[in-house]
């Protein structure tokens, strides 16, 4: 499976799962140093923003975040999301393979509320994606304010 089944990256999915981690997000990218597979790039404790600033605009990038935000007064929801990430600047060819290898990638990332393909930051804003999150979830205890 192009270095998806490395224990690194299934390790970093259940911590950004496990309420009792810290970590929340993760990224997988194109490791040239083992024979350009897919492998863990980096982890973290920073939400999406952080997970942004890590993104490369040169290359296609795998990006897996938990995302938490308040239902109404008394309780939260816990998410998942999915970045399939492809730079502006990325050659063309590897544009082209995106869509069968993020195929693989979704079957080892399966538990996602929503999946975003990005290819500038602005399109990763915190407060959009919890809006998409609401939409995606059915009730709105928020009475429709986003």
């Amino acid at each position: 499976m192009s270095g998806l089944d490395a224990s690194e990256i299934t390790e970093a999915y259940n911590d950004v799962r496990n309420d009792k981690k810290e970590t929340n997000w993760m990224l997988i990218s194109h490791a040239a140093a083992a024979g350009n597979t897919l492998a863990l790039s980096r982890k973290g404790t920073g939400g999406i923003a952080e997970m942004a600033a890590a993104l490369d605009d040169s290359e296609v990038q795998y990006g897996y975040v938990r995302v938490e935000y308040a239902n109404d007064k008394e309780s939260t929801r816990v998410k998942f999301v999915l970045v399939v990430w492809i730079g502006e600047s990325t050659k063309v060819m590897r544009k082209a393979r995106v869509s069968v290898e993020s195929g693989d990638v979704k079957r080892v990332l399966s538990h996602h509320s929503i999946a975003i393909t990005a290819s500038d930051r602005s399109e990763l804003e915190e407060k959009d994606m919890v809006t998409r999150l609401r939409k995606a979830g059915g009730a709105d205890y928020n009475g429709g304010r986003g």
